[in-house]
């Protein structure tokens, strides 16, 4: 690592590695990361990121990123009607993983197959966070198991009846026979477009 090393940059060469990886590298492979001669010395910068809220240990002592280590920059508005004069700058820093999951203890992601949330902006593809534990509203899109099937359509109440639609009208609305479990509800949905 040439130059001064900083928390920043050392954050930095750790999260490159992790999204490559998929994993948080070892003390070993942090020496030769972050160009530095010993593990004492790794151990060094791993106190500073954790004491700067960069880095934290789970509850068995794993290293993991914190939220807000993938920070973009806000810079501003972009008109999606009619064309207006671009005035970009910058705003603020903005953890996407801070802004998508409110309850990160409680969510989690699932790829989405299939079309029938496609009215809603929803396709194959996709993923969503789901959150666990909260009480589904009427209009909500949840996760449910229905009959021993699992789905993802509107939940919809009316009196005491609950079901399903889709937002494709090529699907029926769902009654559950013999059993409903709300799985979660839909907090966000995440598309990545591929250049």
């Amino acid at each position: 690592m040439e130059g001064k090393r900083t928390v920043q940059g050392v954050a930095r060469r750790i999260a490159a590695f992790s999204r490559e990886n998929r994993r948080m590298p070892t003390y070993a492979e942090m020496v030769d990361l972050l160009g530095v001669r010993s593990k004492s010395v790794v151990d060094f910068w791993i106190r500073k990121l954790v004491a700067e809220g960069l880095l934290e240990k789970d509850a068995r002592g794993f290293l993991r990123p914190c939220m807000r280590s993938l920070a973009l920059p806000m810079v501003g508005d972009v008109q999606a009607g009619f064309p207006s004069p671009a005035e970009e700058e910058l705003r603020d820093l903005i953890s996407l993983d801070e802004y998508l999951v409110t309850r990160p203890d409680s969510s989690f992601l699932l790829k989405v197959s299939g079309d029938s949330m496609e009215g809603e902006g929803i396709k194959e593809g996709d993923l969503v966070i789901v959150e666990r534990g909260r009480e589904p509203k009427n209009g909500d899109i949840i996760l449910a198991e229905v009959d021993g099937a699992w789905t993802m359509k509107y939940f919809r109440k009316k009196g005491k009846e609950v079901v399903l639609e889709a937002a494709n009208p090529r699907y029926p609305v769902i009654r559950p026979h013999a059993e409903l479990k709300v799985g979660g509800v839909i907090t966000a949905v995440i598309r990545k477009y591929q250049i």
